[in-house]
């Protein structure tokens, strides 16, 4: 492990405790991790694929049907952050919060989005 990966983000951590309530994915949190780890088994697989110096091709399809698989729990989660922080902050009773509100949450989601299309 290198200094860089022992590094602390303050940014980070002040993210972490701004997004300690229940997240919407909680309700599904059994099946994303299992399609996680059906995904990180899929990657194990690519790797040993190189190992064993199989056809180009062959891994890159696998590849490709592992990126299909992350981009697939990428858009489940963004419809359960509209779904559930969005909505939520929709709920805020003062109006003017709940602008502040609406607008950074749909930021987070845009921004997010943009991330995945990068």
């Amino acid at each position: 492990m290198s200094k860089a990966d022992l590094s602390i983000n303050p940014l980070s951590i002040e993210l972490e405790l701004d997004h300690a309530a229940p997240h919407g994915y909680s309700a599904n949190k059994d099946a994303y991790l299992r399609r996680l780890k059906r995904i990180e088994g899929q990657v194990r697989g690519i790797a040993r694929m190189v190992e064993e110096d199989k056809y180009c091709i062959d891994i890159l399809t696998q590849v490709a049907a592992a990126t299909k698989a992350l981009h697939a729990v990428s858009l489940g989660l963004v419809e359960e952050h509209i779904g559930h922080c969005v909505v939520g902050a929709a709920s805020e009773p003062d109006p003017e919060a709940r602008a502040e509100q609406i607008d950074a949450k749909v930021k987070e989601a845009t921004d997010a989005i943009g991330r995945l299309l990068r």
